[in-house]
């Protein structure tokens, strides 16, 4: 059995992946997990999600084949305790497939696979659960079995790329308090090959806790279980009431589709190619606006305040930069998570020099002419510029990055001590 489930959470409290840490203590008694828990991120552009967007699956080999009643319903009664009802965006809905076919896979395959890269409907999930008879609870409005579907969906099919991330709990009693974790610790967990984001180096700040009321401590992501757990072997911190080891779709860019400027839609994310037709402007609360073109259409592209240095690479780029750009748009604009800067401009239009100075513009369609010595030219020179730029990939620190953005240790191999963003 695959058991699926989402949106149990809220922004004050609770976690989805703590209700399946839960559940995969309980469901002991009745079997073994299979392989690992997933946990999926979703579209990250969703306007009705609480926090990340993770959806949660959890295969389990049954001891016997008569557990599947019982097993439903201590899902059932332990989402009915544990989830945040009150909440106006938590709608949870749980998943339960209990064998499968080549029609049910395909159909699932696409499913899933659109939950990170589209806006689905609460209907599209109903109508494939009802063709291929997978049971399933929905609770109030019932956006949740969207998620749970998908995430059941990947537990089925696989996932093209993985990562693993083990993420410790809280004892409840200091659910809302300070978290205490030794900052020491962290450093040196840090420095642990095959692992990222656990701290952000060029800001100095320690990014692996959240600052939110709900039962997760910490969580270390990388690139194996033997990475995520030797860099958890170094951390000091507070009594655990538990922890689990996730399989996941997180830091792969499995959110990004390759599209033209003219095709792209709100709330979905893309990468890009593209020429920089203005220069780039510094607006009022810090973020930096670029706009791009290629054959198709034009694009602004954004870098906000929280991307601190990331927004220097993108105040010296210039006119005739060629970029690939990876990001999410929200109304038209394109929020930026990477750039490739893939050739520079090293050409400049310039007024013609003479006597130590430019020459002035005599109006449209006639000339320069210098101020001091009258010297007349027809037309602008094209004179070479030196950058302080090199071509590249650079990104947003750590402590900016989305859940399902793809940081460039993963691209090069490097580790997160070694490795230098930019």
């Amino acid at each position: 059995m695959i058991i699926g489930l989402d949106d149990t959470d809220s922004k004050e409290g609770m976690c989805t992946t703590y209700l399946a840490a839960v559940l995969i203590e309980k469901l002991k008694a009745f079997g073994r997990v299979e392989g690992y828990p997933l946990l999926i991120r979703l579209n990250p552009n969703i306007i009705y999600k609480t926090r990340g967007n993770a959806a949660l699956a959890i295969p389990i080999d049954m001891n016997r084949s008569d557990d599947a009643g019982p097993i439903k319903k201590m899902v059932i009664d332990t989402i009915e305790e544990m989830a945040v009802f009150s909440a106006q965006n938590t709608n949870p809905g749980v998943v339960f497939i209990e064998g499968s076919s080549d029609g049910m896979k395909n159909d699932l395959a696409r499913f899933s696979l659109r939950a990170v890269q589209d806006v689905l409907e609460i209907s599209e999930a109903e109508e494939l659960l009802l063709r291929h008879r997978i049971s399933h609870k929905g609770f109030k409005n019932g956006r949740g079995l969207i998620g749970a579907l998908a995430a059941a969906g990947f537990a089925l099919t696989g996932l093209p790329d993985i990562t693993y991330e083990l993420i410790a709990y809280r004892e409840k009693k200091r659910w809302g308090t300070p978290r205490s974790i030794d900052e020491d610790s962290v450093w040196k967990a840090a420095a642990q090959p095959d692992t990222w984001d656990t701290v952000d180096y060029e800001n100095r700040r320690i990014v692996f806790a959240p600052h939110s009321p709900d039962p997760i401590l910490f969580g270390i992501r990388g690139k194996s279980e033997l990475a995520v757990r030797r860099a958890f072997s170094f951390i000091k911190s507070e009594p655990l009431e538990r922890y689990v080891v996730y399989m996941t779709n997180q830091n792969t860019d499995m959110h990004l589709v390759n599209g033209k400027i003219s095709e792209v839609l709100d709330f979905c994310s893309y990468i890009l190619e593209g020429t920089v037709t203005k220069p780039p402007r510094t607006m009022e609360g810090g973020y930096v606006i670029i706009e791009i073109h290629d054959t198709t259409s034009a694009i602004e592209c954004v870098a906000f305040e929280p991307t601190k240095g990331f927004r220097n690479i993108i105040r010296q780029l210039q006119v005739g930069d060629e970029v690939t750009v990876y990001g999410s748009v929200k109304e038209g604009t394109l929020n930026l998570e990477k750039l490739k800067l893939e050739a520079l401009n090293q050409n400049e239009i310039k007024n013609p020099l003479c006597c130590k100075k430019r020459m002035k513009s005599m109006g449209r369609a006639q000339g320069f002419r210098c101020e001091k010595c009258g010297a007349r030219a027809k037309e602008q020179v094209i004179e070479s510029i030196k950058r302080t730029i090199s071509t590249g990939f650079y990104e947003v620190p750590p402590s900016a990055r989305r859940h399902l953005s793809k940081p460039l240790a993963r691209f090069q191999g490097h580790s997160e001590a070694s490795f230098c963003a930019h």
